[in-house]
């Protein structure tokens, strides 16, 4: 009988389940949709109970849909929203508080504090991140320091500390494993990427005793089988890898200077760098993009925080639009910006700039100036975002792209992604499957246990669906980047862009 492998999608606010056959192709899929907690401002979490909730309805359902069982599963993949951090019991399974989501910015002024006091380029060079309330670290520390009796129980080995993915197996299998793959470890801002251990300064520095961690494994390989009701029979857990890292393998951005950007909810763009990790001189972050047997992938990510989320924004808050599907239509009902320019700093600025006060501006509005010229400077500022990364990783990597792989749900507009290639002078491509994420997933899970027989025969997979080539006047084109860049300059309060 044909087998399967099962993909499991745990993101910030929703879960997914996608069944996969040998061919890469979806056969099945199932998503519920969990609830946001917002406790103050700027606190985002999650109930740990419903995240896993929502994971096991939907895991049931795409299995249903298309009648097979647990013995028709060759393998499990897991890709999960990253920097989220549960603590649990270590006895019971039960979390002692809600997971604190990657956005919550609680901890922003102890952050600021450690910069202050000189850690940056000690945390840079270990884990290639920069100090942000954005990783795991001091969302622990500010777990243990205000969950009553937490940290006495966490220095009695009581805890245990995971990102979803380890929450997710530890679920699965009934509190038994508590495990985690290279890429989630290296976004804690615990984990020393160069010799792929949980560091113990680092950990000193926070006051988060080791027995907390979860043991590492490779992103690739046999980590943990179900022991689950879900399933009747034992199903290996086989890859493990954060999504935007799944993403990069889902599009097989497999050799060296290879690069996608997933345009969501917010923009994450990665490019592979080899086997070796480069500290960014960009603010970029250096991070692990998967690990297959001893051999491990490294890969420079940069984060925009407002992508997609700024069409949502038009609708929601201006009203120009009453669906996200309409924005495309409205922008290109006029040729051009008319020099309007939008800098979507909503939530702050992320790289290269990590302005987090920095908030956002539409300038060079005129008595002709349309809600059509905001929607398309809304969409223009989604692709400036991304080349000014795309700039930074050239200038610390010393190569320009061949060409970038995108996904996400933003990237079926067409006019946003030929104004992308327009700008970066270069090919964009848009792959058959958009799904890379989930695929990613359960690429890595089939290499682990033979489904598939090697990357060449997975690589033979990605089809593209479509390619935007360059076609816009470069004079034209590098005088809308200077005007951006004076855009961004108006809003950042801290360094200007040169």
């Amino acid at each position: 009988m044909e087998k399967y492998i099962l993909s499991l999608d745990q993101g910030t606010s929703s879960s997914r389940a996608i069944v996969f056959d040998q061919a890469g192709n979806i056969r099945s899929t199932a998503q519920h949709e969990f609830p946001q907690i917002f406790p103050k401002s700027g606190w985002v979490e999650h109930d740990p109970h419903q995240i896993w909730g929502s994971q096991a309805a939907v895991i049931a359902e795409a299995i249903s849909k298309i009648g097979i069982n647990g013995h028709d599963i060759a393998a499990i993949g897991i890709t999960n929203q990253r920097e989220t951090t549960i603590v649990w019991d270590a006895d019971t399974g039960e979390p002692i508080y809600n997971a604190i989501v990657w956005q919550d910015r609680r901890t922003s002024e102890y952050c600021d504090e450690l910069r202050a006091q000189g850690y940056a380029d000690m945390i840079q060079e270990k884990t290639g991140l920069i100090i942000d309330a954005y990783f795991s670290a001091t969302k622990i520390k500010w777990i243990l320091d205000h969950v009553h009796g937490a940290r006495r129980l966490a220095e009695l080995g009581k805890l245990r500390f995971g990102t979803v993915d380890s929450w997710l197996i530890s679920c699965l299998t009934r509190n038994s494993e508590h495990v985690t793959d290279v890429t989630n470890a290296a976004r804690t801002m615990l984990f020393n990427i160069n010799t792929l251990e949980w560091d113990k300064e680092l950990l000193d520095l926070f006051g988060i005793p080791e027995s907390m961690m979860p043991e590492v494994k490779p992103s690739s390989g046999v980590m943990a089988y179900t022991t689950t009701t879900i399933f009747a029979h034992e199903i290996p857990i086989a890859g493990v890898a954060g999504d935007q890292q799944a993403a990069l393998f889902g599009q097989m951005c497999i050799q060296p200077g290879a690069v996608k950007n997933t345009y969501g909810t917010g923009c994450f763009l990665l490019m592979n760098t080899g086997d070796k990790p480069i500290i960014s001189k960009n603010r970029l972050l250096s991070t692990i993009a998967w690990q297959i047997g001893d051999k491990v992938t490294y890969a420079l990510e940069g984060s925009i925080f407002v992508g997609g989320s700024v069409v949502q924004w038009l609708r929601d808050g201006l009203h120009c639009i009453q669906s996200s599907s309409e924005v495309e239509e409205l922008a290109a009902s006029v040729p051009d910006t008319d020099g309007v320019y939008f800098v979507p700093a909503l939530t702050g600025l992320g790289a290269p700039y990590w302005d987090q006060y920095a908030r956002g501006a539409i300038s060079g509005i005129s008595r002709g100036t349309t809600t059509a010229h905001i929607a398309r400077a809304a969409l223009e500022g989604i692709a400036y975002q991304t080349f000014d990364i795309v700039k930074a990783m050239e200038r610390d990597c010393g190569i320009p792209i061949a060409n970038l792989k995108v996904d996400g749900g933003a990237s079926r507009n067409n006019l946003l992604m030929q104004f992308q290639s327009d700008l970066l002078d270069t090919e964009v491509l848009r792959p058959e499957i958009t799904e890379t994420t989930a695929l990613g997933a359960a690429y890595l899970a089939g290499l682990a246990v033979g489904y598939w027989k090697d990357l060449d025969e997975i690589n033979a997979q990605w089809k593209v669906e479509r390619r935007f080539h360059p076609s816009a006047d470069r004079s034209k084109v590098d005088k809308e980047i200077e005007g951006w860049h004076d855009a961004v300059n108006r809003v950042l309060t801290q360094d200007k862009v040169d």
